[in-house]
């Protein structure tokens, strides 16, 4: 028997990759509201991607969490300063016995989870994808790079996280189950705050950020800063790391957007503070210098909390 999937926080995330697993026919519930819940149930829910286009005409999609209850697995997508409101919110859906996967940036949602679900009930993981919200209703995918990271905090097998993997793989999707989720997160963390805040700072796309002179070398200089945090916090990716990161940022699709520089552009509040501010923090606590991401943080400041309604 299929899993059964609720999803809390249908943007680029949660809305890819539950699309993708409700294709395949299972039983997925999308936990939403406003325009995007609305658009939802009149019209479906659409992805535009060149992995091949999704739309799931009928969708279980509802802003009451208690017609959610009975889920298995909650995939946990929402933005870094809502953690703590849907943790509790999601709590009745764990306390039914939900296991819940987060898919959010930074180095710190597992333990924020835990705080509140019970450190046996969260499971980490990490999404590497440039997906936005087009219009309610439609998500669409930038480039082809769209996969999910998870397993479990101690690393060892067990059922729960071994049938999502099953159903991922059955799904098409581009799955890897870990044994070591606490390097993962450190490692997309170490680039996504560089891609996230000099997409964000420049009001562009990496292509032209990675073919100018100036802005390559910030992105190298980010780099170095974001690793040298990592080591000091005992995640050492080693010297050689810089250029195989400085060659993924080549391979990425020119028009390869972050979801921050989305927020910024559609007036929302900001991760900097997981990001590129936590990277400005986390140097503070070890006596490692973060210039780069110290200027990426105050200068984003001003638009951290976005553009008053």
């Amino acid at each position: 028997m299929s899993l059964r999937i609720a999803v809390m926080g249908v943007g680029g995330v949660g809305g890819y990759f539950g699309a993708r697993l409700a294709q395949a026919g299972a039983p997925v519930t999308f936990i939403a509201r406003g325009d995007h819940l609305a658009a939802m149930l009149s019209q479906g829910l659409r992805v535009l991607s060149a992995n091949g286009n999704v739309h799931i005409a009928k969708v279980r999609a509802v802003s009451d969490l208690r017609e959610a209850v009975g889920a298995e697995i909650v995939l946990f997508a929402v933005k870094m300063r809502d953690t703590e409101s849907a943790a509790h919110a999601i709590k009745p859906l764990v306390d039914s016995g939900a296991s819940v996967v987060t898919f959010q940036n930074g180095v710190d949602s597992t333990d924020r989870l835990s705080a509140i679900l019970g450190r046996e009930n969260v499971i980490p993981g990490t999404a590497l994808i440039n997906a936005a919200i087009a219009e309610p209703g439609v998500i669409k995918l930038t480039g082809t790079l769209a996969r999910f990271t998870f397993g479990e905090a101690d690393g060892k097998p067990r059922e729960r996280t071994d049938r999502l993997f099953n159903l991922c793989k059955e799904a098409g999707i581009d799955t890897i189950l870990s044994a070591d989720m606490h390097r993962e997160i450190w490692n997309k963390f170490v680039q996504l705050c560089v891609f996230s805040g000099l997409t964000t700072v420049t009001r562009g796309p990496i292509g032209p950020i990675m073919r100018t002179p100036q802005t390559r070398r910030l992105v190298e200089a980010a780099l170095r800063e974001s690793t040298a945090v990592a080591a000091a916090h005992g995640v050492d990716f080693g010297a050689a790391s810089i250029a195989q990161r400085m060659a993924v940022f080549d391979g990425l699709h020119v028009e390869a957007q972050s979801s921050m520089y989305h927020d910024l552009m559609a007036g929302k509040p900001l991760e900097i503070d997981g990001l590129s501010g936590a990277v400005a923090r986390l140097g503070r606590e070890k006596g490692v210098a973060t210039p780069v991401h110290g200027f990426i943080a105050d200068v984003l400041a001003v638009h951290s909390a976005g553009r008053p309604d």
